[in-house]
């Protein structure tokens, strides 16, 4: 102990100095929950680099659309794929020591990609390690803090950590457009590169795997949590979840309407959007201050929407957020044009209001469904939002190479949202026993 007190008797056991202890005026779970948030912030400005890459790239090296977007493709797939095995990595080597690889594959991937000659290492570089690296410090890391050190609260700590992504996006994108505008691609890339160095140094000081290890109990616990020990064969534990997850059919049900998702909001939003206003004669800069405005409601609406999971029905959440979402991007081909009017500003604010609305509930979902293995089956729901991301990816750029447009993609997305809110209507109810035992 760094200090003592005269103790009353010889006897006193260290429980009951801690207990003595005044109380911290700032749980230290709310301390992790910034590290964290700080960390996917970084993770997520990466997210928004496709879109400002499409025509630089196409420009330099005459490549098509098609196979930019294919790199983007892989990235996002391989970023679904790794975030199970990197929910059960956390479990086996903890959450800071993964936290760590990751970044440092981040760092690996962005400088390569400044070096690279053909599309083929844009795949490699950009598709497989940046992907592997932001898919360890996606949802299912801020699933993974969260039920580690909270209780209470967990619902709303999901929507801001989630949250957190989106608002990276709107950091880094202005300032990330500019410099591809006024300095070029690799300028931006580099600075992306220094921005997870030096995440990797507050991850280091700050973050920590389990309120045991500093002698805590998770915020809103009534009795100390031991730390668990820690766990072998955690790529046969997750493949052997993703086994038992798959024979169940609200395992596909709550993987579809996420598929959706992902098709409509990072597959398409985030990587067409940009050349998509472009080729309406909106300047780079412009477009990308709109999809920041995304982030910026999108940071309100999915911790507002982490409020309403842990109050509201989250079936019925996704029902409202999937209708919404389908309705604007059926009215956006007449609202795109060289100058972001009011009716563009006021579809980016409700879009961003219901961008990352659908995480919080289908978090709760698959921890109410699948209990204790909920944040690794939410890995694998979320490998399907990935799925869903990739393949709109490369149907954007096909479809704008074939046609010289991108029409026809944004009612497709709007029928595929149309879709998702049926299959949230087919979510069958459970028993919420989970939920009482972490509401307890």
């Amino acid at each position: 102990m760094s200090s003592r007190t005269v103790p009353r008797s010889a006897s006193t056991a260290s429980g009951a100095s801690e207990r003595q202890r005044p109380p911290a005026r700032v749980h230290r779970a709310w301390v992790v929950a910034l590290a964290a948030g700080l960390t996917i912030v970084a993770a997520a400005a990466f997210t928004a680099m496709p879109g400002l890459l499409m025509d630089p790239l196409h420009t330099e090296y005459r490549w098509s659309r098609a196979s930019i977007g294919l790199a983007a493709s892989v990235n996002m797939i391989v970023y679904g794929l790794v975030a199970p095995f990197a929910a059960a990595l956390m479990d086996r080597f903890g959450l800071r020591r993964i936290a760590l690889a990751a970044l440092a594959v981040i760092v690996l991937g962005s400088g390569l990609t400044t070096v690279m000659t053909a599309p083929w290492q844009l795949t490699l570089y950009w598709g497989l390690l940046i992907g592997a690296g932001t898919g360890s410090l996606a949802m299912t890391f801020a699933a993974t803090v969260a039920h580690r050190w909270f209780l209470e609260r967990r619902g709303l700590v999901v929507g801001a950590l989630t949250g957190a992504s989106a608002f990276g996006q709107l950091v880094f994108l202005p300032a990330l457009a500019w410099v591809v505008d006024q300095q070029g691609w690799r300028p931006a890339l580099v600075t992306l590169a220094l921005t997870a160095t030096a995440t990797a140094v507050l991850v280091a000081l700050l973050l920590r795997d389990y309120p045991a290890d500093l002698g805590l109990r998770p915020y809103g616990a009534k009795t100390d949590v031991p730390r668990p020990e820690a766990e072998r064969g955690a790529a046969r534990r997750t493949v052997g979840v993703l086994f038992a997850s798959v024979r169940s059919r609200r395992f596909w049900v709550i993987g579809g309407t996420f598929a959706v998702c992902g098709a409509t909001t990072n597959g398409l939003m985030w990587t067409h959007f940009v050349p998509a206003a472009q080729d309406q004669g909106m300047a780079v800069t412009a477009a990308a201050a709109l999809v920041s405005v995304i982030g910026v409601f999108s940071l309100v609406g999915t911790v507002l929407s982490g409020w309403l999971t842990d109050h509201f029905d989250p079936r019925r959440l996704l029902v409202a957020y999937y209708t919404g979402r389908g309705l604007l991007l059926a009215g956006l081909p007449a609202l795109l044009g060289p100058d972001a009017g009011t009716a563009l500003v006021a579809f980016v604010v409700v879009f961003g209001l219901l961008d990352v609305a659908t995480v919080p509930p289908t978090i709760l979902l698959c921890r109410r469904v699948f209990g204790a293995d909920g944040a690794i089956v939410f890995g694998w729901i979320n490998a399907l939002h990935q799925v869903g991301a990739g393949t709109m990816a490369v149907l954007g750029g096909f479809t704008r190479d074939l046609t010289g447009g991108y029409g026809p993609v944004w009612l497709i997305a709007s029928a595929l949202c149309a879709v998702g809110a049926l299959l949230a209507l087919q979510i069958s109810r459970t028993d919420g026993s989970e939920e009482e035992q972490s509401r307890g």
